[in-house]
């Protein structure tokens, strides 16, 4: 059985444990933090089990000349990229503030550390657990120390190899052994062509003491139920009030309905999946006694008589009789009682079949 592990306080993931959806707001909020306090509210409401944003500390995160560059998409805040991001950057009080509403209305918060420092503060933040993005999961320095911080992670995979995500398993468990490594592929939006769920079942065989989950950026939910499907033990997908506002993530992200539909999706998935034992279940017995079928004579049967297959068939026949699945276990046995054509062949009417069935 997959790992277990206590990702936020009171809230295991793994094993049967329900899966951990996490709201990816991200910077979504268009940088105001009562937007940001809404999207919050609103992944609360439709279910979801953590709010997440992305804190960077943008000269850590950034070199001067990316910061510089002049920045012309129809989704940028600023001139440069550098004032773009700075408008979407919430100051370290403004996380407390957002941190204190997020705990206000009962959801897990958290966000991703962009940076070595990013990740500094929201170890000081105290954050349940850290979420390393995939533009970080190679950057083995950074993942390391991460990792030192004793705090659960979720390690997010696009960009990578499977052979680099070796690496980030053997780096991350040296440190650290409550982690979970999600399948992602970093296109926004994502075509389904490229979203590689199979991903899922070949890291549960490379990595099978850790849970495995996906990050989405497609457009829908099936993609995402889906994921589930196939053992995903946590999820995360971008969340937006509105995805045709400005920004470049917006169109790959889940507005409120559709969200709810999601964590009420995985749910009844989730309800599905059942135990993997397969038996006759009590919801089936109405079924079966309605048109289960049984043995029944072919042509009448003298007491005494030794059964050969030919003498048999198999209907919907009352009384019930011997299971369909046991009638060469009847060859060459000798019946106790005449029976009539037509007639079910029942377990007591076979010298020794109930006895030997039992055993």
């Amino acid at each position: 059985m997959p790992l277990k592990f206590e990702l936020c306080p009171g809230r295991m993931i793994g094993g049967n444990n329900p899966c951990f959806i996490i709201a990816e707001i991200g910077q979504n909020h268009q940088g105001d933090i009562e937007i940001a306090k809404k999207m919050i509210k609103m992944a609360k409401d439709c279910g979801a089990d953590c709010a997440k944003f992305q804190k960077s500390e943008l000269e850590y995160k950034f070199n001067k000349k990316a910061l510089e560059r002049p920045y012309t998409s129809k989704h940028s805040w600023g001139k440069t990229y550098g004032e773009h991001k700075r408008h979407l950057e919430f100051s370290h009080e403004q996380y407390r503030e957002l941190q204190q509403y997020a705990k206000e209305v009962d959801i897990f918060f958290t966000a991703s550390g962009m940076d070595e420092m990013a990740v500094e503060f929201l170890d000081e933040l105290n954050v349940p657990f850290f979420k390393v993005g995939s533009g970080d999961t190679n950057n083995f320095p950074y993942l390391k120390k991460t990792a030192q911080k004793g705090r659960p992670m979720i390690v997010s995979s696009g960009m990578q190899s499977m052979e680099t995500m070796r690496r980030v398993y053997e780096t991350v468990k040296e440190q650290n052994q409550n982690f979970c490594i999600l399948q992602c592929t970093s296109a926004y939006p994502l075509d389904p062509e490229d979203v590689n769920l199979r991903v899922i079942t070949e890291y549960q065989k490379e990595f099978p003491d850790i849970p495995i989950g996906y990050s989405g950026h497609e457009s829908g939910i099936s993609i995402t139920v889906g994921a589930v499907a196939l053992g995903a033990k946590v999820v995360e997908r971008h969340v937006t009030l509105d995805n045709t506002w400005k920004g470049s993530d917006h169109a790959a992200s889940l507005e409120p309905a559709e969200l709810a539909e999601l964590v009420r999706s995985i749910r009844t998935v989730e309800r599905a999946l059942g135990s993997g034992v397969k038996r006759m279940l009590c919801c089936e017995v109405a079924c079966h006694d309605k048109l289960g079928k049984s043995v029944v004579a072919k042509i009448a049967i003298p007491k005494g008589t030794e059964l050969t297959l030919d003498m048999l068939t198999v209907k919907v026949a009352e009384p019930k009789g011997v299971a369909p699945e046991d009638i060469f276990q009847l060859v060459g046995k000798k019946v106790t009682i005449d029976i009539e054509e037509d007639e079910s062949v029942t377990n007591n009417a076979v010298d020794n079949y109930s006895k030997k069935a039992k055993a």
